[in-house]
């Protein structure tokens, strides 16, 4: 019944925001947005429904040792971030569900953590632009079902999947990502038992909830319109995208592990969906993702929906095996 709901709410938005993509209408809640310089159609730039900031990004989050933690189930996933020789940190996607953004620093490099439900798109990016640092927050909208971030120096708008700025002074640039990957908070705390996590944001949310209960048994997406992806692969199966290259998840769970292109992707059970069921922690069982090169470095990837991959590399290489 939830699911059921949020498609009909979800269904309507769509014609909204599709009625609705229209820059003078949005100069209202913009007004320092330059709509002048654009690499998109703004007719592709839906409404999420809420409002610029309605879902709140976070900046410099408090950290606890891992020892400490005891509210997070051992299944749930977090996002690893292990960069610079520093303390290794966890930041749970119970809290990323309701907030999508976390700006913080790790040693002197400023990062951005951010995870997209819908795609379910989680990537680390270096915050420096050129000569300054930008900090990241939820505009609200939506292109090809995937979170439309802003600054808030210019409040140019950048495609969270790619990490490319599309409207505003900051057009055609792209922040750099980071190697960081999710996997459990089980598999993080016993590699890490000195580490650090993320202490629970003071914000009035349910977390541990997932708001999208059973998105990715869905058939289609949300908020897209766009082509379906080749090869008879499901719109929400996940796929391991390395560069321009995607393999599916299927793969792995029937080898745990594969070199091939020069990476090698290893598959480890015991990681639960954030998009399953309605506490995190009760989620099917998807597994947590590496992606290492030929030396041993781990590589920047995403594990996100097909449907994703296909919208924003549609001439990418699928790696299909012996499929």
């Amino acid at each position: 019944m939830l699911m059921r709901s949020l498609v009909l709410i979800t269904a309507g938005c769509l014609w909204i925001g599709a009625a609705k993509a229209d820059p003078e209408a949005w100069k209202q809640e913009w007004p320092n947005t330059d709509f002048s310089i654009s690499a998109v159609p703004f007719v592709e730039i839906l409404s999420g429904g809420p409002p610029k900031d309605g879902i709140p990004a976070l900046s410099d989050p408090e950290f606890i040792p891992v020892i400490e933690e005891d509210r997070i189930d051992p299944r749930e996933p977090v996002i690893a971030v292990e960069l610079g020789g520093q303390t290794p940190r966890a930041y749970p996607i119970r809290y990323l569900t309701w907030h999508e953004i976390v700006n913080d620093t790790v040693g002197k490099l400023p990062i951005a953590v951010t995870f997209c439900p819908l795609c379910n798109s989680a990537i680390t990016f270096d915050r420096r632009l050129e000569d300054t640092v930008i900090t990241l927050g939820v505009s609200g909208k939506l292109r090809m079902s995937d979170m439309v971030m802003y600054d808030r120096e210019t409040e140019s708008w950048w495609q969270q999947a790619v990490g490319e700025g599309i409207v505003g002074v900051h057009t055609g640039k792209v922040l750099e990502q980071l190697p960081t990957w999710m996997e459990s908070w089980a598999e993080f705390s016993s590699r890490n038992p000195d580490g650090l996590v993320m202490e629970e944001p003071s914000w009035s949310r349910d977390y541990g909830r997932n708001p999208y209960v059973n998105y990715d048994s869905s058939r289609r997406p949300f908020l897209y319109s766009g082509e379906m992806p080749p090869h008879g692969i499901p719109a929400l199966a996940r796929v391991i995208r390395v560069g321009d290259r995607a393999w599916p998840m299927e793969r792995l769970r029937l080898t745990e592990e594969l070199t091939e292109d020069g990476v090698t992707i290893s598959w480890r059970a015991g990681k639960a969906s954030a998009l399953d069921t309605s506490r995190i922690g009760d989620g099917k069982d998807v597994g947590s993702i590496r992606v290492r090169d030929a030396e041993g470095n781990d590589l920047p990837h995403d594990v996100m929906f097909a449907f994703a991959y296909h919208a924003f590399w549609p001439e990418g290489a699928w790696i299909l095996g012996d499929r």
